[in-house]
């Protein structure tokens, strides 16, 4: 498959994609896909950010590669609005992409208006749950189950039982992540102390782009007493990540495996592990579900149970931490079993 890097010649509609040569658009008579693609158009932070868009590009590789189709994916503007948003996603629709997915909250607006322009087409989008129609899938998580599982490893592996939970954006969404987490840790610990911090009240002021306040807030964490800090910061992570290794202390990464992580190397000694979130396999199934002519819709959401989300044990000294280990294995199953209710808030 051949794969040339283009600009978007329209204003607002992102500053570049893969764009690899397919059909036209949906299924052919036969009902054969004949689509020209996935169209994949990512959240703020872009490609590159080791977590949550990076998450989402390894699904539409996988599937690029797996189906033998074609594939555009398209960085998002600073400070763009709604309606850049919308203008990427029709010039993907247009082009016959199919399906189209928007990485993040932030494009449920635009897939809602474009969805309707375009009712052969298929829509994802990824952690919202509100657009509701028939050509659009919501790709949502219990994000909150695997926090819970980060909070567990924290209060096990902290010597100070103080650790710390740092949030990109102050959302209902990031939410749920420190809720799982705050769970999580007082379960082995009640009186465990927990700093919380979240970097800015708007995604346009740089919460989950921004590793230099992921990284100042880790510090004043750290200097507060906190010997284990977990983020669901996106891009801001790999500050997170920067200062606790600078310092010697526990990070819990978000979304991906971020020990796995090739720009995260110099620092992965100091990754206890992550909260997973299987963004690529949400992005990898509704492909599939179109390629083969039968397309997901309404809520699809991954939990525990469904490998959806999970909890990271790649780095070796995790491993070695046989009670940590132990309790963490104890809770996830805890949680499938339906013992352990988490809170969302």
């Amino acid at each position: 498959m051949t794969v040339a890097v283009i600009a978007l010649a329209a204003a607002g509609c992102g500053k570049s994609s893969n764009d690899s040569s397919g059909g036209g658009g949906g299924s052919d008579a036969s009902g054969a896909y004949s689509g020209k693609g996935i169209g994949l158009a990512y959240d703020i932070g872009g490609k590159g950010d080791q977590s949550f868009n990076d998450a989402a590009f390894s699904g539409f590789e996988k599937a690029e590669s797996e189906f033998k189709i074609g594939g555009r994916d398209v960085e998002p503007n600073d400070s763009e609005s709604d309606a850049d948003k919308i203008q990427r996603l029709e010039q993907l629709a247009k082009a016959g992409y199919n399906p189209i997915i928007g990485v993040g909250f932030v494009y449920g607006p635009a897939v809602k208006a474009v969805a309707a322009k375009f009712p052969k087409t298929t829509f994802g989008i990824i952690d919202d749950e509100t657009v509701k129609a028939d050509n659009v899938a919501d790709m949502v998580f219990h994000e909150e189950q695997a926090s819970y599982l980060a909070g567990v490893a924290a209060a096990k592996a902290t010597k100070k039982n103080h650790i710390g939970f740092i949030g990109g954006v102050d959302i209902p969404l990031i939410h749920k992540f420190e809720a799982g987490y705050v769970q999580g840790a007082q379960s082995v610990n009640p009186k465990i102390k927990i700093e919380k911090q979240y970097l800015t009240q708007t995604p346009q002021e740089g919460g989950f782009s921004s590793p230099d306040k992921g990284e100042s807030a880790t510090n004043g964490q750290i200097d507060a007493g906190a010997d284990v800090v977990y983020h669901a910061a996106g891009l801001s992570g790999q500050g997170v990540i920067k200062s606790a290794a600078a310092h010697k202390v526990w990070a819990i990464g978000v979304d991906s495996d971020q020990y796995q992580q090739s720009s995260l190397d110099k620092y992965k000694e100091w990754i206890l592990g992550s909260a997973l979130k299987n963004v690529g396999g949400a992005v990898y199934e509704l492909t599939k579900s179109v390629v083969d002519g039968k397309p997901l819709s309404g809520e699809v959401r991954g939990d525990l149970k469904s490998g959806g989300v999970g909890f990271a044990d790649s780095n070796p000294k995790y491993k070695a931490m046989k009670d940590v280990v132990a309790a963490v294995d104890k809770a996830k199953q805890d949680i499938i079993d339906g013992k352990v209710t988490i809170k969302t808030q």
